[in-house]
């Protein structure tokens, strides 16, 4: 009897003791301790379930997976943070099962192209091989584990050149060919958005649901549908470059100007509707109601001439004619260069801000993320283009001084100043001064050796004294930047009625100036809008400096849409849409 109950105890206790095997695995947090042997063995943990231990992987296994893989390879470091900070558990798998979101990602990557990106980026073969391999391992627990190491960490690497394109842009803005473009960038961690994915991480980013940062992101999407619906009809027809029309004209080619305008995108139909309602008229349809250049097809042409920011004349010729021409794929392409901007865009704006799209020569104030004030504006020449940057305006200038640029005078002033410097100043009411701010002292120009100065050896500054003459206007708004690029008044004021108004030197003319002051001057009690008015009559030049500095951003944008799709174009002025393409679409 005493043997026996010798026996039974002995057997619970190799019982118990194989029981707690799985406790010794684990580290004092729970979890298995990472397997340091290398890439054939990675680490495994206890399952909560009767499937057996879950695998685990490790850093040597993330990054040689990674870089055996030729479109992972950019990717490694967001995966080896991805599994670091998860201490290298599966991402993918629960209880051995594939998590839901990995068939909402295969998913979003199979739609890729609705984003204008090359689905073919994120080859998805590989997975499909490895899940569908999975389903028929059977009890082999070996296979099994190898299987899902394999297919998680494809997977993530997979998320990631998808979410490295979609958040953070195909083409990188800072290298050679984009070196225009110097707005701060989109800083979002993959490895984090990842975690948000997985429900492991909470953020006040869509992540989650693998969707845009940027509602204006989702405009240009719809409008990318729309336009590819109309593509898939047929297009649009070519006009006769000989076109001139003007309301009440029947001729045969207004039927098709009636099929280009009134044929699909156009009308700011869904996707859906536009397939269904886009009926090609025949090119030999001359019938009166086709060929006549009627109301309806006058008010469809004006509004086409508000959507590329032309006036609404409701004349069909030259420019309006150029624009009706533009090929389907060229505005479809626009559209997707556009999108690639708004990734390259930080993942949200200040509540507060001011913004510049050059193209569009135009300028807007957000004030708690809704648009407060707007005007038009001049921006530079194509040969002194603005550059597409952000800063923080710190200062309000009243009757500035305007600094003349040495380039100015080496290409412009010199000869007249050499013949006559102080009758030449004179009138253009200009100054030398020695010195900066109000230490500065006027010095005689007639002691300047202005035949023989250069850049180098210009001690002093040329510059125009406030009032009607200056090139700045009334009021200067300063955002210090190395490109010494700020807003001014003008007073050429007769510019703004240009359809296109790139005129200056590269900074940025606004059209109402007291206006913008008086708005961000709003919340200093000393500086009403009367009070900016009396100083500036005084023609004296006072700095203001802004209780706040307001973010600055001057960027670069040819389309953009409304909340249903309908797209506005500009034309690319600058040629940075030309350069772009180059690297995003070869």
């Amino acid at each position: 009897m005493f043997l026996k109950l010798r026996l039974y105890f002995l057997s619970a206790a190799l019982l118990l003791g194989l029981l707690s095997l799985p406790a010794l695995l684990t580290s004092c947090n729970g979890q298995a301790s990472q397997d340091s042997s290398g890439v054939g063995s990675p680490a495994t943990s206890a399952a909560t379930n009767g499937n057996g231990l879950e695998p685990r992987v490790d850093s040597a296994y993330v990054i040689r997976a990674m870089v055996a893989e030729p479109r992972f390879k950019a990717q490694e470091r967001w995966a080896r943070k991805f599994y670091r900070e998860r201490q290298f558990r599966l991402g993918w798998f629960r209880h051995h099962q594939v998590v839901p979101q990995a068939a909402t990602l295969l998913t979003v990557i199979g739609k890729a192209k609705d984003d204008g990106l090359d689905p073919k980026r994120y080859s998805l073969s590989k997975i499909n091989k490895l899940l569908s391999d999975l389903k028929t391992v059977g009890s082999d627990t070996l296979r099994r584990n190898q299987l899902e190491r394999e297919a998680d960490v494809t997977l993530s690497g997979t998320y990631f050149a998808w979410a490295s394109d979609y958040y953070r842009g195909v083409a990188n803005p800072r290298d050679t060919k984009n070196d225009a473009w110097k707005v701060k960038r989109n800083k979002i961690k993959l490895d984090r958005a990842l975690l948000t994915i997985l429900r492991e991480r909470e953020s006040t980013y869509p992540y989650y649901d693998f969707a845009p940062l940027h509602p204006e992101y989702d405009h240009l999407k719809k409008a990318l549908a729309l336009l590819r619906a109309r593509q898939a009809t047929g297009g649009w027809p070519v006009l006769p470059a000989t076109t001139h029309l003007k309301p009440g004209d029947v001729l045969p080619v207004v039927s098709l100007l009636r099929q280009r305008l009134l044929g699909g995108e156009a009308t700011g139909q869904t996707p859906a509707t536009v397939v269904a309602a886009a009926t090609v008229i025949p090119v030999n349809n001359t019938t009166p109601a086709a060929s006549a250049y009627d109301p309806a097809l006058v008010t469809a042409v004006k509004n086409f001439q508000r959507d590329l920011g032309l006036p609404p004349t409701g004349l069909v010729n030259g420019e309006t004619l150029r624009q009706l021409n533009i090929p389907i794929q060229a505005r479809i392409n626009q559209v997707i260069l556009n999108m690639e901007r708004w990734r390259w865009l930080p993942k949200k704006f200040e509540p507060d801000y001011l913004i510049v799209n050059i193209p569009e020569y135009r300028l807007r104030v957000y004030e708690q993320g809704k648009e407060a004030l707007t005007m038009r504006v001049i921006v530079g020449k194509t040969l002194n283009a603005t550059p597409v940057f952000s800063d923080k305006m710190e200062y309000v200038v009243l009757s500035p001084y305007w600094n003349v640029p040495f380039s100015i005078i080496d290409k412009e002033l010199r000869p007249k100043l050499v013949a006559d410097a102080q009758g030449t100043l004179d009138r253009l009411d200009m100054e030398v001064v020695k010195g900066y701010g109000r230490k500065a002292t006027v010095i005689d120009p007639t002691t300047v050796d202005w035949a023989n100065v250069t850049q180098a050896t210009f001690k002093y500054t040329l510059r125009r004294r406030p009032g009607p003459k200056n090139d700045l206007g009334e009021v200067k708004f300063i955002f210090p930047n190395s490109n010494d690029i700020y807003l001014h008044d003008t007073p050429h004021n007769e510019l703004f009625s240009q359809t296109k108004r790139n005129f200056s030197h590269g900074c940025v003319r606004v059209e109402e100036p007291v206006k913008l002051a008086t708005y961000l001057l709003r919340n200093n009690p000393n500086w009403s809008q009367p009070v900016i008015e009396d100083t500036i009559s005084q023609r004296r030049e006072k700095y203001i400096t802004l209780k706040e500095k307001l973010p600055v951003y001057l960027v670069y944008l040819t389309a953009w849409a409304d909340a249903n799709g309908h797209a506005h174009f500009r034309d690319d002025i600058y040629g940075h849409d030309k350069a772009l393409a180059k690297e995003y679409f070869e």
